[in-house]
């Protein structure tokens, strides 16, 4: 039978909290100094294979075929023009002589027949999608070379570059070319829709790349989905590139459709009718007090208005990030991330917090997170813990309780963690808010 606390002699409890206290002490002074960072502890990931470079002068060679399109139908590729099925027609021949699977989806709109076009790679596990894409049309006003064949050219060329290789992914890998985006993403909405619920929640990831050639370049990454913000904010790192985060077009192009239906996205971006500023004139070159494209929706925009160092790289940037997501494999459902250093919890002093790194799943937590505690203490009644979210948001694993006189804290807790980002350094936080018992972290753990 357990005593209560209150009935407890407190110089009993203080002599007892002083052996645990030296015991307590002991243990600690045992365990080997280690960085949290160097003990945390998730399954070791496959490497991704290398991208190849995308060679600019084929990504060019596509936008002078959108201008000749252009140019040979009335000066545009709008939606509901010739000029927009000529530009699909010739990228689905493309896919089609290099081993892609393809469907022409159609929808209406402004009373004109619309097209998206779908292409498969085969093989890859199909419950788990990687998808890029980029929208096709272009205004009624011009050509739309930057707007949008820069990024459709890069996800034409990335997508051959992948039958080139022969590439073999882990995931399954499907480019998409949208219609009508500059009415209100007419065709990535009709394509997200039409998907039923389960086909949804297979896609992994979706990249959009929307202006990719600006000729007076930023370079923005969206920062939507940590993992694959990661892999493009690491790419462009490497090559000395500093980026920000894209504000102008957020919500503005198709990336929204998938991202409103709870589908992970991603993306590039150069840059519209924005000025650049001085600061970013000195970071990135250009022209500061200028809009990074000038010939945005007018005219103007033709194979001229492309910067080809932007467009280049762009084009790599999304290679690599088919690579590096396409062909690794996510981290299965099951998965632990642990942190085994020792962490000692003041007596009734302030909070302690122990951290757990979470850098390779895509999307949000689950709503069944699994929260493994060990808290070696003397008195658990003492203790509140929470664990903490990466954005910093609280859930509360533990209340203190003057009854609750058992020792330690050893227990797995259920959290809904569906609404935080999966990415990101999760923190436990424990304090002892009451006097005359001590204890430690020992270990804790999630379980995804």
């Amino acid at each position: 039978m357990t005593t209560p606390r209150s009935t407890l002699p407190r110089p009993f409890r203080r002599r007892t909290a002083t052996v645990a206290t030296l015991a307590v002490a002991a243990l600690l002074a045992a365990v080997p100094a280690t960085s949290a960072t160097a003990r945390d502890r998730a399954p070791d990931a496959p490497q991704a294979l290398a991208a190849p470079d995308i060679p600019l002068a084929n990504v060019k060679a596509h936008l002078t075929q959108f201008q000749s399109i252009a140019t040979a139908n009335g000066g545009n590729r709008a939606h509901g023009r010739p000029g927009y099925k000529a530009s699909l027609d010739y990228v689905r021949a493309k896919l089609d002589a290099a081993g892609f699977t393809t469907t022409v989806q159609q929808f209406t709109s402004s009373g004109a027949t619309g097209y998206n076009l779908i292409a498969d790679w085969p093989g890859g596990d199909p419950n788990q999608v990687l998808m890029a894409g980029a929208h096709l049309d272009s205004v009624s006003s011009g050509p739309g070379i930057n707007d949008n064949g820069s990024g459709s050219a890069a996800v034409l060329e990335t997508a051959l570059a992948v039958s080139r290789a022969q590439l073999q992914p882990t995931k399954h890998l499907r480019f998409a070319w949208w219609g009508a985006e500059e009415l209100g993403l007419v065709g990535s909405k009709y394509y997200v829709n039409s998907l039923a619920t389960g086909d949804r929640s297979r896609i992994a990831g979706y990249i959009n790349l929307d202006m990719v050639g600006s000729p007076n370049p930023g370079y923005f990454v969206y920062d939507d989905d940590p993992a694959i913000e990661k892999v493009f904010k690491d790419w462009y790192a490497g090559i000395g590139v500093p980026t920000e985060i894209e504000t102008e077009g957020d919500g503005r192009s198709d990336h929204a459709s998938f991202k409103n239906a709870g589908i992970p996205v991603g993306g590039l971006f150069t840059g519209a009718s924005r000025t650049k500023t001085a600061a970013q004139a000195t970071k990135w070159g250009g022209t500061a007090g200028q809009a990074f494209d000038r010939c945005y929706h007018s005219s103007c925009d033709t194979t001229t208005n492309i910067n080809d160092t932007a467009l280049d790289r762009n084009s790599d940037a999304l290679a690599h990030a088919v690579w590096t997501l396409g062909t690794t494999t996510s981290t299965p459902p099951g998965s632990t991330y642990e942190n085994t250093t020792d962490v000692a919890v003041p007596d009734n002093g302030a909070a302690v917090t122990s951290t757990v790194s979470v850098t390779d799943r895509a999307g949000n937590a689950p709503a069944t997170l699994q929260v493994g505690v060990d808290i070696k203490h003397t008195w658990r009644g003492d203790l509140v813990v929470d664990l903490l979210a990466p954005d910093g948001t609280a859930y509360r694993l533990k209340n203190s309780s003057s009854s609750d006189s058992a020792d330690n804290v050893i227990a797995t807790y259920t959290v809904n963690a569906s609404a935080e980002p999966a990415n990101g350094a999760w923190r436990l936080r424990v304090q002892d808010v009451a006097a005359q018992d001590t204890g430690y972290i020992d270990s804790w753990k999630l379980t995804f």
